[in-house]
């Protein structure tokens, strides 16, 4: 039995202001323009990520597994079409050279945009089906997905994420791949059903480790433990894409009876809908945080500074907060990662040791705080090579290009050379920063950076700033958006009542 694995995986954020080009990809993948696949099995077996979940389940069930093709890049703003058209046409050319096959896994984030298509995932989904003919497709997806009908109507299966922070990846790639054998030998016969529902909530609340998420996750593992239900995933979406299909979406998959999915994912969604107001996020002002922090803190505090997060779009290199820190002086700060290619071709220019005048931040754009004159002793100049050793993305090889730790005061400013979401702790050691020894650790993250610093954390709080990741919808004008939508519309019915056969009439699509 031989399976193939393809993936193209982008997050992106339609209010960023500048363009993700095929150059992103290239750079992130660490490929080239023809996106090698010689080193996939090289780099990801054994990691904490689908594509190892890939790798392991097909060595536990004894088939073969032939990844062709991978590319991603961070988040950020809309894909350059011609970008996508060329990652898709190699993706399409690779697939048909690998068939024939017994099976499809197709790796993909779920919340991509391109200039001229809302639906990348759709769009991709119905050309891979388009060569595969009747094979078993199973979507793998990130918890931010905004699931299309396009999508459910061309797969077998789609699978997401549980968590958030994302630490149940290589579980999920698992799964898809004992449910693609299963499947294969004729053990299973999955039908799907797939629901989305009105309601676009914010990066925050949708963390599993907190409520309502909490509770919501639990019910929905409750519902799995029933043998004729296969698997069951709820998207909280990607609301920083106006299109369309945004927001909170319910997909369960079961064993030969459709109608069971259907009253199974409306039954659920209903109950996530009745919980809508309990997604409402509270944000910190960066004084009141300062305060705690000199009159409170028995351990470090984390201000988590999603408004500028990288990994949803952001350019991280705001400096609201730094501003504030700056002109209040608190000592053992750290700040991080701050993305900054001058600032730390300036740094590595003067060298370690030297006092240095530059101006820093809020280069990309006029959203995320001005720049600031600084003057700032360089501790450290690195080459940005690292380890993931935390619960996301474990035994993965990261690199944030050239990095500086300039000290202003008492405050450590982390700068480096690519957009990276802080979210291990191991990205500050690699700079000679142990977090646990700091009074307060500002983070470019929304919430990834729960799953390696929250045992060390005193307290966290979510920074009040600007930006285009900022949790907060009163700041976003949608024009794209189906109406109506709850938060944004108050007057929205919970009953999703009718059902209609999908494409291959062994999904149901809930309206």
């Amino acid at each position: 039995m031989r399976i193939v694995a393809i993936g193209l995986a982008h997050e992106t954020n339609t209010f960023a202001r500048t363009k993700t080009t095929l150059m992103d990809f290239v750079t992130y993948s660490g490929g080239d323009e023809q996106f090698p696949t010689d080193r996939l099995v090289e780099d990801y077996d054994g990691t904490d990520t689908i594509l190892g979940g890939y790798l392991a389940g097909a060595a536990a069930c004894g088939v073969t597994l032939d990844p062709v093709f991978h590319a991603s890049a961070m988040s950020g703003g809309t894909v350059e079409q011609e970008a996508y058209e060329t990652m898709k046409n190699l993706l399409l050319h690779r697939l048909e050279k690998a068939l024939p096959c017994d099976g499809i896994l197709l790796n993909l984030h779920g919340a991509m945009v391109s200039e001229e298509i809302e639906d990348v995932e759709g769009d991709l989904a119905a050309a891979v089906r388009m060569a595969a003919g009747s094979l078993p497709i199973i979507m793998t997806l990130d918890l931010h997905a905004n699931i299309t009908q396009a999508m459910a109507e061309n797969t077998t299966a789609i699978i997401g994420y549980d968590t958030y922070p994302h630490c149940d990846s290589r579980e999920r790639g698992i799964e898809a791949v004992e449910l693609m054998v299963r499947a294969l030998r004729g053990e299973v016969a999955p039908r799907m059903a797939y629901l989305q529902l009105p309601l676009l909530t914010l990066p925050p609340m949708q963390c599993t480790l907190r409520s309502p998420m909490t509770e919501i996750m639990s019910r929905l593992h409750d519902i799995e433990k029933d043998p004729k239900v296969l698997t069951m995933t709820l998207s909280g979406g990607f609301p920083f894409a106006d299109i369309a299909d945004a927001g909170m979406s319910v997909v369960a998959v079961t064993d030969g009876d459709a109608a069971l999915a259907a009253k199974t994912a409306r039954s659920f969604g209903e109950y996530v809908f009745s919980r809508r107001d309990d997604f409402e996020p509270v944000l910190t002002g960066t004084q009141q945080v300062i305060r705690y922090v000199r009159e409170e803190a028995k351990g470090p505090v984390i201000l988590a500074d999603g408004s500028d997060n990288p990994g949803g779009g952001a350019p991280a290199d705001g400096t609201v907060i730094l501003e504030e820190l700056i002109r209040e002086d608190v000592s053992d700060t750290v700040i991080g990662v701050l993305c900054d290619p001058e600032a730390v071709e300036a740094a590595h220019r003067a060298g370690v040791g030297r006092m240095i005048a530059i101006r820093l931040g809020g280069k990309t754009d006029a959203l995320h705080g001005r720049p600031l004159d600084v003057e700032a002793y360089v501790r450290l100049l690195s080459d940005g090579e690292f380890t993931y050793r935390g619960l996301m993305n474990h035994g993965v090889k990261g690199h944030f290009g050239r990095m500086a730790v300039l000290v202003a005061g008492g405050i450590e400013i982390v700068v480096a050379e690519r957009r990276i979401q802080l979210l291990d702790r191991e990205m500050l050691r690699c700079v000679g920063i142990e977090p646990a020894l700091r009074k307060l650790i500002v983070v470019k993250s929304a919430v990834h950076f729960w799953a390696d610093f929250m045992d060390i954390a005193d307290r966290i709080f979510d920074a009040d700033t600007p930006g285009i990741h900022r949790p907060d919808f009163s700041k976003y004008e949608y024009r794209k958006l189906r109406r109506p939508m709850y938060p944004l519309d108050r007057d929205v019915r919970g009953t999703f009542l009718t059902a209609a056969p999908g494409a291959d009439h062994n999904s149901v699509i809930i309206t």
